[in-house]
């Protein structure tokens, strides 16, 4: 599946976001080596701690549907904004775990042609690994 096919269908999730307070839709879309597709957007709460970013549930979706942690090839995600959205702190950290070196990470504008790709390496240099949990024995 080509990339801009992906932001397509991402560009379409965004109306799903469930964006009460902020009114900032977020939407993701993961495909792995063996062709499944899976989508997440934003989902706020009151108590804005308890919002999950797009990210996220894309990829905690991907867990979901599998026997195992599935090979995301490609992960887009898309706002609406002027540029190329960025995702938050945390949500690269889940990437680090969840994605894996050779995943195209894609950051894209529903308003403009405006898109970035990175690297996991890229996109959270020296991340937090498993590694490390294991190696604090």
């Amino acid at each position: 599946m080509e990339i801009k096919q992906l932001i397509e269908i991402a560009k379409q999730h965004l109306s799903r976001a469930y964006v009460p307070y902020s009114h900032f839709p977020v939407a993701a879309v993961a495909l792995d080596d063996q062709g499944n597709l899976y989508k997440g957007i934003n989902v706020e709460n009151a108590s804005y701690g308890l919002t999950m970013c797009a990210e996220r549930v894309c990829l905690f979706e991907s867990i979901n549907q599998n026997d195992s942690k599935p090979t995301i090839t490609d992960f887009v995600i898309i706002g609406n904004t002027p540029n190329a959205i960025s995702p938050c702190g945390a949500c690269r950290q889940v990437m680090s775990e969840l994605l894996n070196r050779e995943t195209r990470i894609v950051l894209a504008s529903a308003k403009t042609d405006d898109l970035k790709q990175f690297s996991l390496d890229e996109i959270l240099p020296y991340y937090f690994t498993s590694e490390e949990l294991n190696n604090g024995k």
